[in-house]
């Protein structure tokens, strides 16, 4: 079958691996290459970067719904678009074009957490089971009809970033068989229950502020679900300290009060039970240990941390 391929980031590279074993990719659509670090150097997509590794014919415009380039990709002749983590609202024209259709991998079990950040959602709220979708793209966000689904349990101590390495991988997987049995005629057509969607916006910095009248387990899965990115914070002592490994313990005391520090970390009060931190980092420096990161600031046992 010949395909198009949409997709941007890390979590899509598995998807185009995938279908370039088994089918014709006759271009690969990514986001505009970007300047990143202190050097704001030109960094390449990853999906861009895979694409050149197979010499697949890669185009970045900054908007898929200008009409020069919507005539562009249908002069392609794709019989199927596959959109993985894209990045970019597909217009209908485009929905249109192809043969048999536009279908998309989501990192959820639909209609639960639509949108942009479902794999942090999901870890957030504690859910024991995620997984992955494959659907018909349809006008709104992440309500077309559902092809197959496929689940991952998701493990106590998961990271966000755990979960996501595990769903890119069944994601591809489900997209080959997806992609097979639709060129056979016997893909599912399932209309989604618009009534049961439930939503995970993008993320913003203050999503990830860690608050330590919170409980704290409720503290560890917000550490988890924004590792690896944006990461929870805090501030302390006037700095925003960033919190990338965490553990919820019984020990009780006044919301931010240092109970203890050791090899194990340091040891913080919340508004019920405690919060271990394990690995924080200070602005401008690098990660290191709970214990570490107290000599640094001088704390000790009784004082109240702000945060």
């Amino acid at each position: 079958m010949r395909i198009l391929f949409m997709g941007t980031p890390e979590f899509a590279v598995p998807s185009l691996k995938a279908l370039v074993g088994e089918h014709e990719v006759v271009g690969v659509v990514t986001q505009p290459d970007r300047r990143a670090g202190r050097g704001q150097r030109v960094v390449f997509s990853p999906i861009k970067q895979a694409a050149l590794e197979y010499d697949l014919p890669v185009l970045q415009p900054e908007k898929v719904n200008q009409p020069e380039v919507m005539e562009q990709l249908e002069a392609l002749g794709a019989d199927l678009y596959v959109v993985v983590a894209f990045g970019q609202k597909i217009p209908d024209r485009l929905l249109a074009a192809p043969r048999y259709g536009c279908i998309n991998v989501h990192s959820s079990l639909l209609p639960k957490y639509r949108g942009a950040a479902p794999i942090n959602a999901a870890v957030l709220h504690g859910d024991q089971i995620t997984g992955i979708t494959t659907m018909y793209l349809g006008s709104g966000w992440d309500d077309g009809d559902i092809i197959l689904q496929a689940e991952e349990p998701i493990a106590p101590r998961d990271t966000a970033g755990a979960l996501h390495d595990r769903l890119m991988v069944k994601g591809a997987e489900l997209l080959v068989e997806t992609v097979r049995q639709i060129a056979a005629g016997t893909a599912p057509r399932i209309p989604q229950d618009h009534d049961k969607a439930t939503y995970a916006f993008k993320l913003q910095k203050e999503d990830a502020r860690a608050d330590f009248t919170c409980a704290a387990e409720e503290l560890d899965r917000l550490v988890r679900a924004m590792n690896p990115w944006p990461v929870a914070w805090t501030e302390i002592r006037g700095e925003v300290i960033r919190l990338w490994e965490a553990l919820p313990r019984e020990e009780t005391g006044r919301p931010g009060e240092v109970l203890a520090m050791d090899e194990d970390g340091l040891l913080v009060a919340c508004g019920s039970g405690s919060l271990l931190l394990q690995r924080v980092q200070r602005p401008n420096g690098r990660a290191v240990s709970g214990l570490d990161f107290a000599n640094g600031l001088r704390l000790v046992v009784g004082d109240i941390l702000s945060g």
